[in-house]
């Protein structure tokens, strides 16, 4: 059964802007709505798979996308590292040192990158289903820091630069699904990493739409045949469908002002 990390958004709000899907959003959250829009979403993903929270912190609107934490490797003798995250905006920075604590208190072997090396955790480092390691950077995590985990961890990794703002973090434009497959925005990323997936991945890439990055139907959880996700096009829906796949979808829309929706409100533990 799958492991995942969240943490209520009790403090949730916009009151920066480190992103453009914040822009214009500042002091617009609903709070109430957004707490049941989190609530839902813990629902199902507890349904299908265990659970631990993680207690959120006043000043810290963000820490409720807690797949920024860090990164969690399993390893084969039954241990856990995970490798802080380095916050790009001090905004966040802060953050670090909660998710460290939490880390450490539950035994998991706690890892940092070098000092000068910005890292954003699993919002820029996904595995596969064939525990491949895909990095993203170009906009909130340094390019070096897949060397650095490499070392640290001694895994099988790919590099993929992203280069639109919209889509900062990895799992806002990309998501490893069961058997290989993955859907991904290809507008997200530069032609060499849209070439590395195309060759890596071939017919097992479904690409979507705008409409659906949009949506951030790429920032979504899989468990099992489940895929949990804000929103899906037909198109996307009927897709997945083909591979023996459910779209489950949930209203996240509080969240997609800060811009994060299902996976950033997650992290696999």
């Amino acid at each position: 059964m799958k492991h995942f990390l969240m943490c209520e958004p009790r403090f949730f709000e916009v009151c920066y802007v480190i992103n453009p899907w914040m822009e214009g959003n500042l002091g617009q959250v609903n709070k109430a709505l957004a707490q049941q829009q989190w609530e839902n979403l813990y629902g199902i993903v507890k349904r299908l798979a265990s659970v631990s929270l993680i207690e959120p912190v006043a000043g810290l609107p963000d820490m409720v996308f807690t797949a920024n934490a860090g990164l969690v490797r399993k390893n084969e003798n039954g241990t856990k590292d995970f490798i802080v995250s380095s916050f790009r905006h001090a905004e966040r920075q802060p953050e670090a040192k909660r998710f460290e604590k939490f880390f450490s208190s539950h035994g998991y072997r706690v890892r940092h990158l070098q000092a000068n090396t910005l890292f954003e955790g699993a919002g820029d480092a996904l595995f596969d289903s064939r525990e491949r390691l895909w990095v993203g950077s170009g906009i909130r995590s340094d390019s070096h820091a897949l060397h650095e985990i490499v070392g640290a961890l001694d895994i099988e990794a790919y590099a993929l630069e992203l280069i639109d703002p919209r889509w900062y973090h990895l799992d806002t434009a990309f998501c490893p699904l069961p058997e290989g497959r993955i859907i991904a925005y290809e507008k997200a990323f530069a032609g060499n990493s849209v070439a590395t997936l195309n060759d890596i991945f071939g017919e097992n890439i479904i690409w979507v739409s705008e409409f659906d990055a949009r949506n951030f139907a790429c920032n979504a959880i899989s468990i099992k045949r489940s895929v949990i996700m804000h929103h899906a096009s037909a198109e996307l829906k009927f897709a997945l469908a083909q591979h023996g796949l459910e779209v489950i979808e949930i209203d996240v829309s509080e969240f997609l002002k800060s811009g994060g929706a299902c996976k950033c409100l997650t992290l696999e533990i």
